[in-house]
């Protein structure tokens, strides 16, 4: 296949090498364009814009941080809109809103093309991997069109709806395992008088039955962090969580409910960004919580 990705982030990155591994023949841009150098000396090409992107390819995935990065790449003078994409299939995997995918895919059917939103769980291992876990929505003909791509990225596919389904479906799972993190520091920190070594701290915690599979895959990184370690790569940075949880936040508002639970962890994901965290690793919130001293 011929496959275009908009975006070349971390995840955007990593799918992309998943799909050269597959022999399929990519074409990448990013609006930095030295996040595209990974990708271009594996064999990548490197389109001039976005509009430059759609030209030779049959597939473009999008994969961005916010509404207006993805209002700006589709809708910007040389955006992915700009020129004749009649016949191609966007696949759109950012998390934000339902309303900014149902949106965006309105637009994307007046020019003639295919349209599905599938933002995905995992993080950059799984996505190199083709292990993540993809949440689609879609029309069903268009599904079965980006299905077999959408397969070899994901250990599991679920299409729960039509567009706008697939983001509903990533907010909320993510809305456990961001609330988990903070709890998990607050644990932490009640047991921070038993003197115990991290790594046998946190088997503990892992082997209990309130444990989420979060713990099981970045339970060394807290460790490390709570020895005063290099816990290793970033996989989501605090950032992006405070950006998330905002956004599950709004959704919630709009349907006329309120996500308690969600909004204290904001306000703690916002502190630990304001104190340098921004860019770290989100499991760096429970060693953070569970070392700081309020008295």
């Amino acid at each position: 296949m011929k496959i275009g990705i908009a975006g070349t982030g971390r995840m955007g990155e990593a799918i992309g090498y998943r799909l050269m591994d597959l022999g399929h023949e990519l074409t990448v841009w990013n609006r930095t364009p030295g996040k595209t150098k990974g990708l271009a000396s594996s064999g990548a090409k490197v389109a001039a814009s976005p509009a430059a992107l759609t030209g030779n390819v049959e597939f473009i995935i999008t994969i961005l941080t916010d509404d207006p990065a993805i209002d700006a790449l589709y809708h910007g003078p040389q955006g992915l809109l700009s020129g004749t994409v009649a016949g191609k299939l966007f696949i759109e995997m950012s998390t934000v809103r339902p309303e900014v995918e149902i949106a965006l895919g309105a637009k994307v059917k007046q020019k003639g093309a295919a349209f599905v939103e599938c933002p995905v769980g995992g993080t950059t291992g799984p996505a190199r991997e083709g292990k993540l876990f993809g949440f689609a929505g879609a029309a069903d003909a268009d599904m079965v069109r980006a299905r077999p791509l959408l397969e070899s990225l994901c250990r599991r596919l679920e299409h729960v709806g039509p567009v706008g389904a697939g983001s509903r479906m990533k907010l909320a799972i993510n809305l456990p395992l961001f609330v988990y993190w903070q709890a998990l520091g607050e644990a932490l920190l009640l047991c921070r008088s038993l003197n115990l070594d991290p790594e046998r701290l946190i088997s503990i915690f892992a082997d209990s039955s309130g444990a989420a599979n979060a713990i099981k895959t970045r339970g060394a990184a807290v460790a490390a962090q709570l020895a005063g370690k290099d816990p290793g790569a970033v996989t989501m940075p605090v950032k992006l969580v405070c950006k998330d949880l905002s956004t599950m936040i709004a959704e919630a508002k709009a349907l006329g409910g309120t996500l308690p639970a969600a909004e204290t962890a904001l306000k703690c994901f916002e502190d630990a960004a304001r104190s340098g965290l921004g860019a770290k690793d989100q499991s760096s919130l429970p060693a953070r919580w569970a070392m700081r001293v309020t008295k």
